[in-house]
């Protein structure tokens, strides 16, 4: 069963799995899916339709907006933040208040075992490999390899580490390594 704080909020129809733990002011949208044994701190959002995996842990304030996918055994930092528009305008060109049919969905997945490094902005349309990780602060532009190590605003591929974030010269030895 799980673990939902009073002070969260839980949509009908959102789905949580097995011993995962909602903790404080958490706000799950409808539709949602989140897996077995995840973790997600005070402050997280999970918009409507995301798919969450098992085991992912996702720190104090994150966004997790509507076209994210988040595979199992992801670690996502404080204050991450997912993006779905490439476009984003509060308003069309006349002045009108976008609808939702004013605008385009480009979603994001991010791959099996991937850490996300606190305060990162992950821009949409992207994919984050197996086992990437992304360093603190970096703004992610465009797709990230398996066992890729990124930093920086953008961030740019800087090396390759291990599933334990062992930091190694190949992807080869990436892949090889514990």
């Amino acid at each position: 069963m799980p673990f939902i704080h009073p002070s969260a909020e839980v949509e009908a129809g959102a789905t949580i799995g097995e011993d995962t733990k909602i903790w404080h002011l958490c706000h799950i949208r409808r539709d949602a899916r989140i897996g077995a044994e995840c973790v997600l701190g005070r402050g997280v959002f999970v918009d409507a339709g995301v798919q969450i995996g098992s085991r992912v842990k996702i720190q104090n304030y994150v966004s997790v907006f509507h076209g994210v996918t988040i595979e199992d055994g992801v670690f996502v930092g404080p204050h991450v933040c997912f993006t779905n528009d490439l476009f984003p305008r509060a308003i069309n060109a006349d002045g009108s208040l976008k609808a939702a049919d004013d605008w385009v969905l480009t979603e994001t997945l991010i791959r099996t075992g991937a850490a996300i490094g606190a305060n990162s902005t992950i821009v949409c349309g992207i994919t984050i490999g197996r086992w990437a990780m992304i360093g603190a602060g970096s703004v992610v532009t465009k797709d990230v390899p398996d066992y890729g190590l990124v930093v920086g605003s953008p961030a740019r591929l800087i090396g390759y580490v291990t599933p334990a974030g062992k930091r190694v010269a190949t992807q080869e030895e990436a892949a090889g390594g514990a």
